[in-house]
């Protein structure tokens, strides 16, 4: 089901539910492009609007921040879980080595991508991983890449880049790259290869995830979270009244 959160279109799945279209996707060689949406991207979007259409031109936009599962709630929206971009890549990748898919893995430096691909060998023995590639490159390389990733055969793609480039990167090529299931994994790599330690289960149930985020790389988190935690506030306050003020008491669709 596709609902709206503050303009952006969101598809509310569980995680067996995602697999299972992910899946069907490969096998029938059919493109599925996934964004996992969290609160930064959806503000970013207001203010950028190349990541505004990149997001809204995908295929399948899941949710992946806890803000914007908690929004979604407080709005009406029959939401039950969120799943996040990492844990969609965990289940992926076992799928992967279960029924014979060969993911590709392109972002990070060169150390993190070779550790995360032998990680997840290490973790799925029976994986093969179609190719990997850093994300250290210049437009110039672009091309080569996309022949790379093409003549590569892969099932899945994901992309472990910041946010817009992954999100320009796909829009720009995914028509050209040949791969059923594409989606931006962000800082995925870095968690696997164990540069970053995920938070504990307990933050993550209570979305606490960017505190914990923001203890482990204060200088590079702490103004991110708290400018776009501030205006997605803002955006979700505004939201609330309009939704309160609607006939019925906001029950209505809108």
């Amino acid at each position: 089901m596709r609902v709206d959160l503050l303009g952006c279109p969101v598809d509310v799945l569980s995680l067996p539910e995602t697999v299972a279209l992910i899946c069907d996707r490969i096998e029938k060689r059919k493109r599925l492009h996934h964004v996992a949406l969290n609160v930064a991207k959806l503000v970013n979007m207001r203010s950028d609007p190349e990541l505004a259409a990149d997001v809204r031109a995908s295929d399948l936009i899941g949710i992946d921040g806890m803000g914007i599962l908690v929004a979604l709630r407080l709005l009406g929206k029959p939401v039950e879980e969120r799943v996040t971009g990492i844990d969609l890549m965990g289940a992926v990748i076992a799928v992967c080595a279960q029924r014979g898919f060969r993911p590709y893995l392109i972002g990070a430096r060169p150390e993190i991508v070779a550790t995360a691909a032998a990680r997840l060998k290490d973790m799925h023995p029976t994986l093969e991983i179609a190719g990997i590639r850093d994300g250290y490159f210049k437009a110039a390389d672009e091309a080569s890449i996309i022949a790379d990733i093409r003549s590569s055969n892969a099932d899945c793609l994901f992309v472990a880049m910041p946010s817009p480039r992954k999100e320009r990167f796909l829009a720009a090529y995914r028509d050209e790259l040949d791969v059923p299931f594409i989606m931006g994994v962000g800082g995925s790599f870095d968690v696997i290869a164990g540069k970053v330690r995920r938070a504990p289960p307990i933050m993550q149930r209570n979305g606490f995830e960017w505190l914990y985020r923001t203890y482990q790389e204060p200088q590079r988190m702490w103004w991110r979270y708290a400018r776009t935690n501030t205006l997605f506030a803002g955006m979700l306050a505004k939201a609330l009244v309009e939704y309160a003020v609607a006939p019925h008491g906001g029950r209505t669709q809108r």
